[in-house]
């Protein structure tokens, strides 16, 4: 008997677990996923490499037999009446601990003017802070993503957060630029390794239909975090004697409420099902991989698709970054805009942000990941202007409509890196590749800042400052052609089945060693 009937029945069998009720793929239909599986072909011939290019151009768009057959998604809500109360709290565990981790990186970008004069350093120098951060995120998704993998989604979540908790009381304490740097260091380590087991345990067991409202409203826990720290800056900040450091010591509280919320909530079901497989294989004798063997062997056969994410998510972070970690220098500095105006500005930038995400990630299930990610490219590009050069209150709506673009781009990313990842490493390859592209991305207020002292200006105040509006404006429309044009080349595979497929996983390990059918 072969490994497959062995589940099979298994699964068929009323001794057996539910787990086991839904082994085979759920998407839509067999056909789809079959297509949608074709990404992952190791074809090079010319007659499959002409073939792919040629459908970039006519899967761009959807047909409108799928338009139709698509329409019921453009309401939300049938979608999310799918979802059951676990689900919600599992997503907004993740939705949480994503948000405050991004309040604690933005808490330095809202006072990177205060840093510079308490530490007596350059602006160019604090922003290292931010660079240093964002460089060694890689190291924090290699080691919780291969945990998350490998245990499961819950404890090395909880674990990473609350280390971030105990940071963000160290943060509050340090006394001299080194140490700044340091404790910034390691704050980098622990917010790359969030992203991955975040994600995973969001989107692993929810409903198609549901999928990218979802991944939407997750990846806005990180403008969300954006407008908590733009908010608690100016009420806890500016009204305290310890300034920013009173932030930390506030946001290391709200964490450990976080930790203790995650702590109450069970494994994702997806990966109780694949844990209990194995132990039933175990059981019965059935040969199967390593954790080892199966992660050499997904590198092997995914390699292509892992470097097309590392350069995908490169885009994504350029482009946020680049739009918004010098954005309130920009206005306070080269504008001279008041903490409460500035304060003002950013929150309607970060609402523009929340309702873009949410609206657009919604909406890409309905005409697909790349177009609605292209469209606000091209949106974005005709914003730029008036987000960064108009000075009067009409750069509200600029910075409004500017971040609804960005973040609604971002809005499809986490739920577009999880349909193109590996499903059993899938918060490896989604974190790794998000990780990699922030890497990339980490010197983008670095770069800003010192090229922006090539275009020294006279500011408001009659001070020397620098036109830090033209170097944004180029280095972000710059950013949005990039993404254009490798979202444009790249694959898609829209509502494919975020389960790992067991069949055609035990199908590789009978042929890999040989089970006899």
């Amino acid at each position: 008997m072969s490994a497959i009937q062995v589940i099979r029945e298994f699964s068929e069998s009323s001794k057996g677990p539910e787990a086991y009720d839904e082994i085979t793929t759920v998407g839509k239909d067999s056909s789809e996923n079959e297509a949608a599986d074709d990404v992952f072909d190791m074809d090079f011939s010319w007659p499959s490499v002409r073939d792919y290019i040629k459908t970039r151009f006519t899967d761009l768009f959807p047909s409108k037999e799928m338009l139709k057959a698509n329409r019921k998604m453009l309401n939300p809500i049938p979608g999310l009446m799918l979802m059951g109360r676990k689900q919600w709290l599992m997503f907004f565990s993740a939705f949480l601990g994503w948000t405050w981790v991004a309040y604690d990186f933005f808490t330095i970008s809202l006072n990177i003017k205060n840093l510079s004069v308490e530490f007596d350093k350059t602006v160019t120098e604090i922003t290292w802070g931010i660079t240093t951060v964002l460089m060694l995120r890689t190291a924090g998704s290699l080691v919780f993503g291969y945990l998350g993998d490998r245990y499961g989604r819950k404890w090395p979540l909880v674990i990473n957060l609350l280390l971030v908790s105990i940071l963000q009381i160290g943060t509050g304490f340090v006394k001299t630029y080194d140490q700044f740097l340091g404790v910034r260091a390691v704050f980098g380590i622990l917010l790359g390794g969030v992203y991955g087991n975040a994600t995973a345990t969001a989107l692993d067991d929810c409903p198609t239909e549901a999928r990218g409202f979802i991944s939407g409203f997750l990846q806005q826990g990180y403008t969300f975090g954006y407008l908590m720290a733009v908010i608690f800056n100016r009420a806890i900040a500016a009204n305290t004697s310890k300034g920013w450091r009173a932030n930390y010591w506030f946001g290391s509280g709200v964490m450990f409420l976080i930790v203790i919320f995650r702590c109450l909530l069970p494994e994702t079901d997806s990966f109780r099902r694949s844990k209990e497989i194995e132990k039933y294989n175990q059981e019965h004798g059935i040969h199967q991989k390593s954790f080892k063997q199966k992660a050499a062997a997904a590198c092997k056969t995914h390699w292509l698709i892992m470097i097309y994410l590392v350069f995908f998510a490169a885009a994504f972070n350029f482009m946020s970054h680049g739009s918004q970690d010098l954005y309130p220098t920009l206005l306070t500095v080269q504008y001279n805009f008041s903490e409460d105006r500035s304060t003002v500005t950013n929150c309607v930038a970060n609402i523009g942000a929340l309702c873009g995400g949410i609206t657009v990630g919604h909406l890409s299930n309905f005409v697909g990941r790349r177009l609605s990610i292209i469209i606000c490219c091209i949106a974005g590009g005709a914003l730029i202007y008036p987000w960064a050069f108009v000075s009067g209150s009409g750069i509200n709506a600029g910075a409004f409509f500017l971040q609804f673009c960005v973040q609604g781009a971002w809005g499809s990313v986490p739920v577009h890196l999880s349909e193109l990842a590996p499903a059993e490493f899938r918060a490896f390859v989604v974190g790794l590749a998000y990780q990699l592209g922030n890497l990339a991305s980490s010197a983008s207020s670095t770069i800003e800042t010192s090229i922006g002292e090539n275009f020294p200006i006279t500011l408001p105040d009659s001070k020397p400052g620098y036109n830090y509006a033209k170097v944004m404006a180029i280095f972000v429309g710059c950013v949005f052609a990039y993404t254009v044009f490798i979202v444009f080349v790249g694959p898609e595979r829209r509502n494919v089945s975020l389960q790992a497929d067991q069949e055609e996983i035990i199908q590789a390990e009978r042929k890999d060693f040989g089970v006899d059918p």
